[in-house]
This record gives C-alpha cells, sequence and structure tokens, in this order.
C-alpha cells in the first residue's frame, strides 16, 4: 500500500504569514525585502537605529534664534531659510517652516553648495551666507568667541545648534530641536529586555546625541557619523558580531 500524503494546511500557512507579516511591519514604517530576511530577523542580537525620523519624530522645528551683535530675528532667519530653500535636508525644512509662519518671504539664492556632514553655502542679496555645524565654521575661519557655551547649553537639552555666518562673522546660532516619538522608549526597552544589543548612529553633534541617547536609554552611540559612513558602521558592527554574539559585552563600546 502506498500513501502519499501533503500537509496543504502547512504549505498555504507558511507564505501566507509571512505575506502578513510583511505587510504588517509596512504598516508600521518597516520594510523587509523578502521572506527570507524576515526569518533572519529572529537571529537578530544588534539593532543599530538612526536618530532623525526613526526615534525622534524626524519634523525638526526652530525653537529659537539666538542672534550675536546687532542683527535682527526676522532678517536672520530670512537669510538662513532662502538659502535652504535649494536643500532636501530636514533642518532645511525647520527653517523654511519657521519663515513661512512668520509670512518672511524667500529670497533668491545663488551659489548654493550642500556640504555633507556639515551644512551649506551660498549667497543671498549679495551676501556671502555659511549655515551648519561647528566644523563648517571652523574650516572657513568663522569665529565663535564666546557662544560656544550658548550652543553646548543647547545641544546638552537634546537641540541642535545650526551655527549661521554672514559674511564671514557668526550672525546667530538658530536652535532645532526634534522630539523623541512618544513609543520610542517602550520599543528600545523591549528591545533590550530581549537582549538584543541597541544602538544609535548620527550625524549630530556629539553632546545632543548623548541627550537624546539617554532620553530613550541607549548606552552606546556613534555621533558626527557622515551620511556615506553609516552603512559602513553597520557592516563593522557585522564583522565585529559575527563570531562574538554570545559574549558581547566584553567588546562594549563607549559612546563617541
Amino acid at each position: 500500500v502506498l500513501i502519499i500524503a501533503c500537509p496543504c494546511a502547512l504549505g498555504l500557512a507558511t507564505p501566507m504569514s509571512i505575506m502578513v507579516g510583511v505587510g504588517k511591519a509596512a504598516e508600521n514604517g518597516i520594510l523587509i525585502r523578502n521572506g527570507d530576511a524576515l526569518q533572519t530577523a529572529a537571529k537578530l542580537d544588534i539593532m543599530v537605529l538612526d536618530k532623525t525620523g526613526t526615534i525622534t519624530q524626524g519634523t525638526p522645528r526652530v525653537t529659537a534664534i539666538h542672534v550675536t551683535g546687532n542683527a535682527d530675528d526676522n532678517v536672520v532667519l530670512q537669510l538662513a531659510a532662502s538659502l535652504e530653500a535649494g536643500s532636501e535636508h530636514a533642518l532645511a525644512q525647520a527653517l523654511t517652516d519657521a519663515a513661512q509662519d512668520k509670512k518672511l518671504p524667500l529670497l533668491p539664492a545663488e551659489n548654493f553648495t550642500a556640504i555633507p556632514g556639515q551644512g551649506v553655502r551660498g549667497s543671498v542679496n549679495r551676501k556671502k551666507l555659511l549655515l551648519g555645524n561647528r566644523k563648517l565654521m571652523q574650516e572657513n575661519s568663522i569665529s565663535l568667541h564666546t557662544h560656544e557655551a550658548r550652543a553646548q547649553q543647547l545641544a546638552a537639552q537634546g537641540q541642535t545648534p545650526v551655527f549661521f555666518a554672514v559674511d564671514n562673522v557668526l550672525a546667530a546660532i538658530i536652535a532645532i530641536a526634534d522630539p523623541v516619538k512618544s513609543d520610542s522608549v517602550a520599543a528600545i526597552q523591549r528591545l533590550q529586555r530581549h537582549g538584543m544589543r541597541v544602538i544609535m548612529l548620527t550625524g549630530d553633534n556629539a553632546v545632543t546625541a548623548k541627550a537624546i541617547a539617554d532620553q530613550v536609554g541607549i548606552s552606546e552611540f556613534f555621533a558626527e557619523v557622515l551620511p556615506q559612513h553609516k552603512a559602513d558602521k553597520v557592516k563593522e558592527f557585522a564583522g565585529m558580531w559575527r563570531h562574538r554574539r554570545h559574549d558581547w559585552r566584553r567588546y562594549q563600546r563607549r559612546p563617541i
């Protein structure tokens, strides 16, 4: 007697469950490449999270403009927003939104150049403008004088200090904040309870990065990572832990 059996229910249930899992993940903003990737996820022991838009809401807003000398808040905002109108960066959107809220018209910008990991440069109304982080100011010999303390204070509060220079002179420090998502802390704690090592990567400065990491309970983070280097960092983690996944605490890195 020859008996041939086919577990049809199992054969149908497996691909269906994978499809449902991938679909539910997509509804929550998680893109899974294929079924194999979904099954491999069960073996993950390191979760690398980007800061902006993943841990935070991804909708930064201008919270304050600290001008230097006799500069005017609205003039600074108008010039900065006009310069950033040609950028796709999230911080650029924050500036243009702030200008629109104050009904400040955007002026045409010329010679716009985006500098990865630093900021932007260009000119508006024949004024030479620089907008970005501390490194951009230093490389262009822009003196920060006593305003460095103000920038550090803003960063310690989890805000991003953006330096704005007009004709090679610091005109303002613009504070931009991106609130942490309401469910980030709970999600990260759940991952950690399951033994997951959670790491944050960001292009932001180290002080702001630490403030956000502290808010959500992440002890390991890497700051000032250029966009083109983030994938390299992930590969570095994968290589480092492929053969040491059961003893990762011995190799725990300090935040930088």
